[in-house]
């Protein structure tokens, strides 16, 4: 089901993280760990591994970054041979140790700890039935909902309590979950939001991204079908359908920016994904130009395609400080601002009275591309073309990205000339929709593009916003 939402944008809550799971290695939390590095892009807030221990469930968790919250000590004390971990970008809930993830709690079917990517967008009504009812909550995560609607299903097994609670919930989600004997992995009906399977050796793995099994020396086996719940034990591994599939939208976003270029998704490379889309971006926008530079790292594919398309040279013409988080997710406009500031630096020697294009995945708030412009001429770029290798993002997502209210996205403000006055660039170009599509491999494949055209798949309750679960 699609559903228009124009004008009624309230700063609803929006997430972007990592998950991974682990079942049957015998450094369990070490591998997490390693993977929770690998995908430390989708979210540098906070960091946590829930270990199942021989009687119960060991977990650690903490504020900041991987690196920061696991030392050796840690991971040693975190003994067993079945993991999930959970890197954080906040939007639903405040930025506090207290809403860091997995989950841990305990019911009358046993441990149970969650971790989760995504969003939950009727968590508030549900978690005003359930405190209604007798529930108290720990966190101000729409995560606990799912929670908490297990623990009070009568159902006899934990996968049947957990199908119960999915038919309740709504959004775009994918959860890992450890018991004390099993790892489960289940996805939204329209698999918005990725989940992969991948194995190593006589482990089982899961997680966000494809690029964390590379990163172990595993093997991708296939993604996560929408609306699936794969159950990962001792016996091996089974899957089942936990609700019907309602289509296939997968986020579009994540080939643009979100996902490393090694990774797969929806069956294609994100690299030749993002050069393609650089391929079509020439075709449909080119430039008069001596040469092309990407924004590092995400647009480096999409500026390689451009500068190929049309037979310009492609250089390295901006140098990332790799030591300053990604400005797009920092949690405030202040941090996006000084990360900006110190994330980048252009080479003079390159773009000195040179006609540049330079090619960025978005314009979400306008912050990053005005810095870098202004970077570009203070080095001396004669003339600098501006393309986008995404159509305009126009209105928030609410099943799991990280974009403010309406007010606050440029392009739902301002012309495409607007625009390119308020950033400084000589000229700016967007690719088609169509064109975006046609580069991820047809509309057919199945993807959600909220973001750009405001239609919705799933209906987005009123009264939401990233805060609602706090103010009681």
């Amino acid at each position: 089901m699609l559903t228009e939402r124009p004008g009624v944008f309230s700063g609803h809550p929006k997430e972007e993280c990592g998950v991974f799971g682990v079942f049957g290695h015998p450094e369990a939390a070490t591998l997490t760990h390693y993977a929770l590095l690998t995908l430390q892009h989708r979210g540098q807030e906070s960091a946590g591994i829930a270990v199942a221990g021989e009687r119960e469930i060991l977990h650690h968790k903490g504020m900041g970054l991987v690196g920061e919250v696991f030392g050796e000590r840690v991971l040693k004390e975190l003994s067993g041979r079945a993991a999930i971990g959970h890197v954080r970008y906040s939007t639903t809930g405040s930025s506090l140790a207290v809403n860091a993830q997995p989950l841990v709690f305990r019911h009358r079917l046993g441990a149970l700890a969650l971790g989760h990517n995504g969003n939950l967008v009727n968590a508030h009504l549900l978690r005003n039935r359930l405190e209604a009812e007798g529930s108290i909550f720990q966190t101000s995560l729409d995560t606990e909902v799912l929670a908490h609607l297990v623990a009070r299903s009568k159902e006899p097994t934990l996968e049947k309590a957990l199908t119960e609670a999915l038919q309740q919930i709504q959004g775009g989600y994918a959860f890992v979950l450890l018991t004390e004997r099993s790892l489960l992995g289940l996805r939204d009906p329209y698999g918005i939001r990725p989940l992969a399977l991948g194995r190593l050796k006589g482990a089982y793995l899961l997680a966000s991204e494809s690029c964390a099994f590379d990163s172990l020396g595993g093997r991708f086996i296939r993604e996560i079908e929408p609306g699936e719940m794969v159950v990962i034990d001792g016996a091996g591994i089974r899957s089942f359908q936990a609700l019907p599939v309602a289509g296939r939208a997968l986020c579009l976003f994540e080939f643009i920016y979100f996902a490393r270029p090694d990774s797969l998704l929806n069956g294609l490379s994100v690299h030749s994904v993002r050069k393609e889309l650089g391929r079509i971006l020439a075709q449909e926008a080119p430039a008069a130009a001596d040469l092309v530079i990407g924004v590092p790292d995400s647009s480096l594919s999409a500026a390689a395609g451009y500068a190929e398309e049309l037979d310009l040279p492609y250089e390295i013409g901006l140098v990332k400080n790799r030591y300053v988080g990604r400005t797009f997710i920092q949690p405030n406009e202040k941090l996006r601002n000084l990360a900006v500031r110190l994330k980048l630096n252009a080479l003079r020697k390159v773009v000195e009275g040179q006609r540049v294009v330079l090619v960025d995945d978005s314009i979400v708030r306008g912050t990053t591309s005005r810095h870098i412009i202004r970077l570009l001429r203070q080095a001396g770029a004669k003339k600098i073309h501006l393309r986008i290798s995404s159509a305009p993002y126009r209105f928030p997502c609410y099943y799991g990205i990280d974009t403010s209210v309406i007010s606050e996205l440029i392009a739902s403000q301002k012309s495409v000339e607007d625009i390119r006055a308020e950033v400084g660039a000589d000229s700016l170009a967007y690719p088609s929709l169509e064109g975006m599509l046609r580069a991820a491999g047809g509309r057919e494949r199945g993807y959600c593009l909220s973001c750009f055209t405001g239609t919705y798949h799933v209906p987005v309750p009123d009264g939401a916003g990233k805060l609602v679960l706090e103010e009681k």
